[in-house]
């Protein structure tokens, strides 16, 4: 059964901004200052005061903070919203956003987003969805670069190999405003996989003159010493991966410095898990039963090449901490092992892991994170900031582990809900409707007649199978779109073609008052359909098309979908193709 957004969609994002005065907490400002005992007037939203003793206007209400710990609300630079975390189990985004606000979390760069998901998700937040701040990202990376071997197409990563593809793409792309830019530059697979492409040097800082001239910070994924050089004279904003196949050395430290460009290690993502069990209450709060459940605790230790990378990785950290490189914390959170909102708090016990204080490592995920993405208005407790704070018993500043307790989330000065994200089954975001006619491949803007952006998918991994989609003249008259495709070298290949029914998938449809979907077909054998449903699945249907023009009907249940997937799934290295045209949905 899915959980109704409804029930929960006013409980944070639309409250208006509370005044209250928090009474003698221990307060650690975020700037690495020694904690003290304080006040802390909130008015409006910001904070208006800190002092040992605050004089506050009648009527404002006070919170004892007496044997607790006052902090700004912590920052996660590097995550992935969209996946789960738990091998096997479905993401679920708005149980995800909750998920950090419960750990303290209020501020999240999430670096899996494409642009047609940057403006959908934006409104849903701003009409009540409770989340922290999202900076969103468009993604760059080089032909045959990581990034591209998932199979979800070029709209959502874009491939460029020379410098003027680069100021182009970045061009069009801020378009749809993104908050950051994150560009795949290392092609290192950690010795585990083949190496994928990099990006050179000329390139890498194309994309960084055309997004800073927008004023669009740079994040990137570079995982060794010598593409980090790269990275850093670039000048990219952070590098957004902890250095892993060596120690870094004098002329990468006081490049970072030249350029000051920041160091995030995601040390949560890497960390071997035969060296932790996140199986805890804490954790159990922030994630459905049926994924907490999937948890396993790994026992034995990796080979010898990951047991070095992990020293690299620590050491990196420390030494950059030393040196004087800025250091934001972020986990890769999304990516298995690194539960949402969780792992944030064990990148910092993993940063005193590696011999950073306590007090250092809450200021790498509070103003130092800030100062990294140019934000000026959070991550700090000082007058004129906004009130993104967090309360938790104990003291995280001596045992870092006292975050795990927290106990009470304020964003923007409005208390956050403690409810624990449990409950079976996917939330349930507001349907969109859609109209019969769902593309007729005629419209002038290149867009579906719902107003989505088709988005091509393959196989995963870097040999997937290639394919070009186009609209193309049909005899019939008018246009058809046309998938043609190689397949892949590998066992069961596929190439397939998505019609989101929301702009980026995000929303699900109503498809309730529909039975069939009805469409003409061209092609050679035998077809998938996939309708993808929220929480659920695909429902799956095959279908058979031939060289001259057949109408296809087929059942689409009664519910909600996020979007229709035209599959064709050949021999390893066949080629083929489909010819569609015409897709409207048929009422009851």
């Amino acid at each position: 059964m899915m959980r109704t957004f409804l029930s929960i969609l006013f409980l944070c994002g639309t409250v208006a901004a509370q005044s209250f005065v928090v009474r003698q907490a221990t307060v650690v400002d975020g700037t690495g200052a020694a904690a003290r005992v304080a006040d802390v007037l909130v008015q409006d939203g910001r904070i208006v005061a800190v002092a040992p003793k605050v004089d506050a206007p009648a009527g404002v209400s006070e919170v004892d903070g007496r044997d607790k710990t006052l902090l700004p609300g912590l920052f996660d630079l590097h995550t992935h919203l969209l996946a789960s975390a738990v091998a096997g189990a479905p993401a679920d985004w708005p149980r995800t956003l909750r998920a950090y606000l419960l750990a303290g979390v209020t501020t999240v760069a999430d670096l899996s987003t494409y642009s047609e998901q940057i403006e959908p998700m934006r409104a849903l937040i701003a009409g009540g969805l409770p989340a922290p701040r999202l900076l969103m990202a468009s993604r760059f990376s080089s032909p045959g670069g990581h990034g591209l071997e998932g199979g979800r197409g070029d709209l959502h990563t874009q491939a460029v190999i020379t410098p003027r593809q680069a100021r182009v793409a970045v061009r069009r792309i801020i378009a749809s405003k993104p908050d950051i830019i994150k560009v795949f530059t290392d092609g290192w697979r950690y010795g585990l996989d083949t190496d994928m492409s990099s990006m050179d040097e000329a390139t890498l800082k194309a994309i960084v003159d055309e997004a800073h001239a927008a004023g669009v910070k740079v994040l990137t994924h570079t995982v060794t010493l010598d593409k980090a050089k790269i990275a850093a004279r670039a000048g990219v904003d952070v590098i957004a991966h902890g250095i892993g196949d060596a120690k870094v050395d004098d002329e990468w430290l006081k490049l970072m410095k030249e350029k000051g460009t920041g160091y995030v290690s995601t040390l949560a993502v890497y960390e071997p898990r035969h060296l932790r069990d996140p199986r805890s209450a804490f954790l159990s709060t922030l994630l459905d039963p049926s994924a907490y459940g999937r948890i396993r605790h790994a026992t034995a230790a990796p080979e010898a090449a990951r047991m070095r990378r992990w020293e690299n990785l620590l050491y990196n950290v420390k030494a950059a901490k030393d040196a004087g490189v800025a250091i934001g914390s972020g986990t890769d959170a999304g990516m298995t092992g690194a539960y949402h909102g969780w792992a944030a708090i064990r990148e910092l016990e993993l940063m005193v892991t590696a011999g950073l204080t306590p007090m250092e490592a809450i200021t790498t995920a509070t103003s130092a994170s800030a100062r990294l993405m140019g934000i000026t208005d959070r991550g700090e407790i000082a007058a004129g900031k906004l009130a993104d704070l967090v309360m938790v018993a104990g003291s995280p500043h001596e045992r870092i582990a006292d975050l795990y307790k927290v106990e009470r989330v304020w964003l923007g000065g409005v208390e956050q809900s403690r409810e624990p994200v449990r409950g079976e089954g996917a939330t349930e975001l507001a349907k969109v409707q859609v109209q019969e006619l769902l593309d007729d491949f005629e419209s002038a803007d290149g867009r579906s007649r719902i107003s989505t952006l088709w988005v091509n998918r393959t196989d995963y991994s870097h040999d997937h199978s290639e394919m070009i989609y186009q609209r193309v003249a049909s005899e019939k008259g008018g246009r058809a779109f046309r998938i043609t495709t190689v397949m892949g070298e590998k066992d069961k290949p596929m190439a397939a073609m998505v019609l989101p029914l929301s702009k980026g998938a995000v929303q699900p449809a109503d498809l309730s008052k529909y039975q069939f979907l009805e469409f003409d077909a061209r092609g050679e054998g035998e077809y998938r359909f996939d309708l993808e449903r929220p929480g659920i699945g695909a429902r799956m249907s095959p279908f058979t098309a031939g060289p001259k023009w057949g109408k296809v009907r087929i059942g689409i249940g009664d519910g909600t979908a996020t979007a229709m997937v035209f599959i064709i799934e050949r021999a390893a290295g066949e080629k083929a193709w489909l010819e569609i045209d015409n897709l409207r949905l048929v009422r009851r």
